[in-house]
């Protein structure tokens, strides 16, 4: 089996799990995600403060982080929201507290063409499934691949935290010499802190 058919058996096994949580376990799992990125030991790992941080809305069954984004406001952050102009490529414009949202392509919701386009220095990421070494499996169109790679080149590496509930972790995902790994992985159990980042924990359950 290749490494693409590999990634697909568990993208549809993982997002299965991730449809089967009641809205009540999600709003909880969201809820309780907003509670760990402000335990003081994420706030020293992340500058969020000062920083342009790339969020996202919520489509089918993912986390609904826009209240945990609106606390990175509070803490100092820029927001900004990917838009996807096509099939290739998606960018970022910036997200002012109060302004009005359309649709972007693709199910995803975001700033119309009036707002600045930015590039981010954290990256709060969706995805299909995850392992603690930080490799990602995303949603199939590579979207998020390219965008990071862009900024890579442009030597605007963006820090990397992967959303996502604990049921869709998995023990280990197929990874190519091309794939950048997640800098940390924010569940509803915590913050999965990879060793990219040189971390000494692996999660913050307190």
């Amino acid at each position: 089996m290749t490494s693409r058919e590999q990634k697909a058996l568990l993208r549809a096994e993982r997002l299965s799990l991730r449809d089967a949580l009641t809205p009540e376990a999600r709003a909880a799992g969201a809820a309780a995600m907003l509670r760990h990125i402000g335990r003081p030991a994420s706030r020293q790992a992340f500058d969020f403060a000062g920083s342009i941080i790339s969020g996202f809305w919520p489509i089918r069954s993912e986390p609904d982080i826009r209240p945990l984004m609106e606390d990175l406001r509070a803490a100092g952050a820029r927001l900004c929201l990917p838009v996807v102009l096509d099939r290739e490529t998606i960018v970022f414009r910036e997200y002012l507290a109060g302004a009005p949202v359309v649709k972007t392509g693709f199910g995803t919701t975001g700033p119309d063409e009036t707002a600045p386009e930015v590039d981010p220095d954290i990256m709060l990421v969706p995805l299909s499934a995850f392992d603690r070494d930080g490799h990602r499996i995303g949603y199939g169109a590579g979207h998020y691949d390219r965008a990071i790679a862009r900024l890579d080149a442009l030597g605007k590496r963006p820090q990397l935290i992967g959303i996502a509930f604990a049921c869709q972790e998995v023990a280990s995902v197929p990874f190519e010499p091309h794939d950048i790994p997640l800098d940390a992985i924010l569940t509803e159990e915590g913050l999965i802190e990879t060793q990219r980042q040189g971390f000494t924990s692996e999660i913050d359950q307190t």
